[in-house]
């Protein structure tokens, strides 16, 4: 983020600063609506972070009573067979949020990425 900031122009704070507004302005009114695409990635990339790392507990927790409520996947194992059914189903259930969470912000998220690149 410290990067993007950077790579704003500074003729827009400048100008900002001419006009006589606030620095709490500039931030608010330029800078902010300039980052959009930036946070939208962001936001994006952080989530899909954080929901990877929740399934992490089942690989840390031992016994049913102490895994989350996704863990129930894993109780479709048994000893002798497994039900690949609902273990699919299961997965594709968990898969969903961060998905729609991309498909939600992906012209941000698209732009953000791409923001810097050469054309």
């Amino acid at each position: 983020m410290r990067n993007f900031i950077k790579a704003l122009p500074y003729e827009l704070i400048e100008a900002a600063r001419v006009e006589g507004i606030a620095e709490w302005r500039i931030f608010w009114f330029v800078v902010l609506p300039l980052m959009k695409p930036a946070i939208a990635a962001l936001s994006v990339l952080i989530f899909t972070f954080i929901w990877n790392d929740y399934f992490w507990a089942i690989v840390l927790t031992q016994g049913e009573n102490a895994q989350p409520v996704t863990a129930g996947i894993t109780s479709f194992n048994a000893q002798f067979r497994a039900m690949y059914h609902l273990m699919s189903a299961g997965s594709i259930v968990a898969a969903l949020p961060p998905v729609l969470m991309f498909f939600l912000m992906q012209k941000h998220f698209i732009a953000g990425l791409t923001l810097g690149a050469v054309k």
